[in-house]
């Protein structure tokens, strides 16, 4: 099989998804890799070592998509790339299409076999493609959430943890899944006033063992949220309908209760945001104010620490992209229920449930 590894081309995106081992990996099991030039830049990963690991290097980024069977990426493909999609050919990544029915639309119009990173299940009946950007995404949104509250960040001039005799700042984390548990904990480190709030309540009382005493949580339903946006001075919105559109939190008229320079994180971005206020935004521009709060919406938070995040990637996307090129997509998701899961738009049909219902669009089985 001939595997493709574009460089991506969305602002401020310094991930790439394969790594020289990889490359590696592949050749040695009889496969032809092509990486693009610069690919592995945004990483610290030069060409020459792709090229060491024995992969063809392509100057061109069309030439990737043109040649490949298997295009393996980090995030969805952008408009510029939609020409570039062709019938047979899989493409392996980040799609989050239930935020997007522009992207979707375009995706199974290009009869593109789409699999996703995000809906690929576990054996656990995790989401073992989301699980490590989703650590990063969480420990990023407290470092983020500190550089944000600063005045000239226009944010309160609040110090996460404080100092003696000055109350630390309150953090209301929504969702304690992998970002809110892994916010929570750098939060707690900062010393910071830490809420967690779920629906689930045994999350919440597993949480409640693991963390320390800084770290409470709460049930979540409107009122608390309520409230708890009345106290916070930072808020990260973390909540997760895997494959589906984020639920929306918190409305436009609950900014009116939230304090004057206050911040919302909203890691949801990628699939809609949790915040009615919310769009998305880039690391060159990852900020905009509505009603005196700081929004902070970046849709690919963990390519801005491109090295960290790629290693973390890779560690669990390649076992699955071998598995693709040697059985091909039919055989590995036959051996796989959970990567079948992960076939979300197949022949110009859409066989993700979720994102079916999203856009009113006919639900297919993926075969």
């Amino acid at each position: 099989m001939i595997v493709g590894v574009p460089r991506e081309i969305k602002t401020d995106e310094y991930r790439v998804a394969m790594l020289p081992s990889g490359v590696e990996e592949l050749v040695a099991s009889g496969h032809k890799v092509l990486v693009e030039r610069g690919a592995g830049a945004g990483s610290g990963i030069a060409a020459d070592e792709y090229e060491s690991a024995g992969a063809t290097i392509k100057e061109a980024h069309e030439d990737v998509f043109a040649a490949a069977d298997l295009v393996v990426k980090v995030k969805e493909p952008l408009p510029a790339e939609w020409p570039l999609l062709r019938p047979g050919q899989v493409l392996f990544t980040y799609f989050h299409f239930a935020a997007d029915e522009t992207l979707t639309r375009s995706v199974m119009e290009s009869k593109t076999t789409a699999v996703a990173y995000e809906t690929l299940r576990g054996r656990n009946g995790d989401l073992p493609l989301l699980t490590p950007m989703s650590e990063v995404a969480g420990r990023m949104s407290v470092q983020e959430g500190a550089k944000f509250l600063e005045r000239p960040q226009e944010g309160r001039g609040i110090l996460l943890g404080g100092v003696p005799g000055v109350e630390p700042a309150h953090i209301a984390i929504l969702g304690g899944g992998v970002v809110g548990k892994n916010a929570a904990q750098i939060a707690a480190g900062f010393q910071a006033d830490v809420v967690i709030l779920d629906t689930n309540v045994d999350r919440l009382r597993y949480l409640e063992d693991i963390m320390p005493a800084n770290v409470n949580t709460v049930f979540s339903d409107r009122h608390s949220i309520r409230e708890q946006l009345r106290r916070a001075d930072l808020v990260i919105g973390c909540v997760l309908i895997p494959g589906a559109r984020a639920p929306q939190l918190m409305t436009a008229e609950d900014l009116e209760v939230m304090k004057s320079g206050a911040v919302i994180i909203d890691v949801c971005i990628d699939q809609g945001g949790c915040a009615e206020t919310s769009r998305p935004t880039t690391h060159s521009e990852p900020t905009y104010i509505v009603d005196n709060v700081v929004h902070y919406c970046v849709t690919n938070m963990p390519g801005a620490v491109g090295r960290t995040s790629t290693y973390a990637l890779c560690n669990v996307t390649f076992p699955y992209v071998l598995q693709i090129a040697n059985k091909g997509l039919h055989g590995a998701a036959a051996d796989d229920a959970g990567l079948r899961e992960a076939i979300n738009i197949q022949d110009g049909k859409v066989t993700n449930r979720a994102v079916a219902e999203t856009f009113h669009i006919a639900y297919s089985k993926a075969v």
